[in-house]
């Protein structure tokens, strides 16, 4: 199909319900215009990074997502959480009218502070969130030295 037909079949059904929804119904337009486009599939996760006293963590939200799917790096001091998803190839009985679950991709990295203690991180999934815990060095007290007469 052209895809400037399926973008004017959109326009002629665009019925806006409020004044406050009129920038949603405008992005529903804009997003069926690129709806084959490759870049639909590639996401952008939402992550929180909080420190506390002996760790830093890191919770990425990938709702939909399997552990399995779900690929974690260091290297040198750059953390990398990745996944590709594969789409599932439906069989010709299937025929959507509407389809917005489609298979993605992200890469998102992060430069770890230098207190940390890379081989010891630790990753785990539950409910669609990914949480890394990096432990962080500890802190060395400073270490009085006892002057001796000589």
């Amino acid at each position: 199909k052209p895809i400037m037909e399926d973008f004017m079949k959109s326009l002629v059904t665009y019925r806006p319900r409020s004044g406050l929804s009129l920038m949603n119904d405008f992005d529903r337009v804009f997003d069926s215009f690129f709806a084959d486009s490759p870049v639909r599939g590639i996401r952008k996760p939402a992550v929180d990074v909080r420190e506390e006293k002996d760790s830093y963590f890191v919770e990425v939200e990938l709702p939909g997502m399997s552990e399995k799917n779900i690929d974690v790096k260091v290297e040198e001091n750059l953390l990398t959480i990745s996944s590709v998803e594969d789409e599932k190839k439906d069989d010709e009985k299937n025929r959507y009218l509407i389809r917005e679950r489609r298979a993605s991709h992200f890469s998102r990295s992060f430069v770890l502070p230098k207190d940390v203690q890379q081989d010891k991180i630790n990753a785990r999934f539950k409910d669609g969130i990914l949480t890394l815990e990096i432990p962080r060095v500890p802190k060395q007290e400073p270490k009085k030295i006892e002057v001796k007469k000589a």
